[in-house]
């Protein structure tokens, strides 16, 4: 891949992106209908609280990715726009609501991630797999990707997840090993692939993200994606960083769509199943797009496949 598309821009906040990078906020009744009931059910979506330029378009496809255990996350990263502070309680009635709002839109697939809960003892694994099981529950076909945190490494608090089969488990390590003191200060990069490692050594499907633009350099990106294959992660998504406000770290570079489509090749090179690559690639854009062959033949080896 040509390393000019890696070209450094000055390190301050970009109001102007690239031609390739514009989007068109259209909005229509499904769009409507989903910010109504996410309000009605007092729920949240990374779609909202992280500004992602993706939620017109995902909404109108009557697709979101559910953020549960509220708003407020414990770590303070320093590319999210999610806030950080101090968790109050844990709300054990959402996992129901959730399903509730899955059942009325009459979703197939849906993504749930959280904010960090440093605070629990379990980091929400258990509210993770309550959400799962209600929906199972509400709407039995309907697929259940989920994206998260670390758990601070805990062992345990992943079994709780695994345990409620989902279709994909995903944890990001967004960024390479060198940038995490800015990116992920309260991270670790080999506990984010240990894991995905243990997961995939239970039979999951498995799927990470990293985001481009944060200073990274292309043989950087090249030694995470070979890290990522060699835990066995099925599924790689590669997306442009966006700084969501002037508190938060700039682009340093856009990265061009070639250099996009030749990661994606690259890729698929080193062995993952699916490689989502682009300007506008987020963790669960087009989640649902995955080979359904890979969560058939991975989940039929911890049992039922997660339906």
């Amino acid at each position: 891949m040509p390393q000019k598309h890696f070209k450094t821009l000055p390190q301050r906040r970009t109001r102007r992106l690239p031609s390739w990078f514009r989007v068109n906020p259209t909005t229509n009744e499904h769009y409507l209908t989903i910010r109504h009931l996410l309000k009605e059910k007092r729920l949240h979506t990374v779609c909202e609280e992280a500004a992602c330029p993706n939620r017109f378009e995902c909404w109108s496809r009557k697709t979101a990715t559910f953020m549960i255990l509220g708003d407020v996350c414990t770590r303070a990263c320093g590319f999210c726009d999610v806030t950080f502070g101090r968790p109050v309680g844990v709300d054990y009635d959402e996992p129901a609501r959730l399903a509730e709002v899955v059942a009325t839109l009459g979703l197939v697939y849906v993504v749930i991630t959280s904010v960090n809960r440093d605070e629990l003892s379990d980091g929400g694994a258990s509210v993770f797999a309550e959400s799962i099981r209600q929906i199972k529950l509400r709407v039995p076909g309907c697929r259940v990707e989920v994206l998260i945190p670390d758990f601070q490494g805990e062992e345990a608090a992943l079994e709780v997840v695994l345990d409620a089969h989902p279709y994909v488990l995903g944890h990001n390590i967004e960024t390479v090993p060198r940038l995490y003191p800015l990116v992920r200060p309260q991270a670790k990069y080999n506990r984010s692939l240990q894991v995905l490692r243990w997961a995939h050594e239970r039979g999951q499907v498995t799927k990470s993200a990293m985001m481009l633009g944060l200073g990274e350099r292309l043989e950087e990106v090249h030694a995470a994606m070979e890290d990522l294959a060699r835990v066995g992660c099925d599924i790689l998504t590669l997306g442009q960083y966006l700084q969501p406000t002037d508190r938060h770290l700039p682009v340093s570079e856009f990265i061009h769509p070639d250099a996009f489509v030749g990661l994606a090749r690259e890729g698929k090179r080193m062995g993952f199943q699916h490689v989502e690559a682009g300007p506008l690639v987020r963790s669960s854009y087009h989640a649902e797009s995955a080979p359904i062959s890979i969560g058939t033949s991975k989940n039929l080896l911890r049992g039922p496949i997660a339906t």
